[in-house]
């Protein structure tokens, strides 16, 4: 079978270009499905181990949620309160709070891990002295 761990990205390399070759044609039960099985564990360990995927964006992953469950700011009300505030957090003019992330992670299962995190506000140019 001659299959090896996996510790450099060149092990990573060759291990995802013999997944792909044995893609369409490795069936369970047979030696080749045995190997691609073997393989893919080999793979995904050493992605979760080596490749770090960064959080989402807190706002970015609540417009995704409310694109994947076709939900309008209005829908989101009961979790900001009032439409002035659920238009400045989705505009990135103000912070969650955490009584908003206990809100949004119960209405739309948004992993806190995500909703906690940090995220950069954007700054109006009204609130700026004019440099002149």
């Amino acid at each position: 079978m001659n299959i090896k761990p996996i510790h450099t990205a060149a092990d990573h390399a060759r291990a995802l270009k013999e997944i792909e070759r044995l893609w369409d044609k490795a069936e369970p039960g047979t030696p080749d499905g045995e190997k691609f099985e073997v393989l893919s564990t080999l793979v995904d360990a050493y992605e979760r181990e080596q490749i770090k995927i960064p959080s989402p964006d807190p706002i970015e992953a609540i417009r995704f949620r409310m694109d994947q469950e076709g939900l309008t700011a209005k829908d989101l009300l009961p979790n900001f309160k009032t439409r002035a505030r659920a238009s400045e957090v989705l505009a990135k003019k103000r912070r969650l709070n955490l009584a908003m992330i206990r809100r949004l992670h119960a209405q739309l299962s948004i992993p806190i891990e995500c909703l906690v995190s940090d995220y950069k506000l954007r700054t109006s140019t009204a609130s700026r002295p004019k440099v002149r």
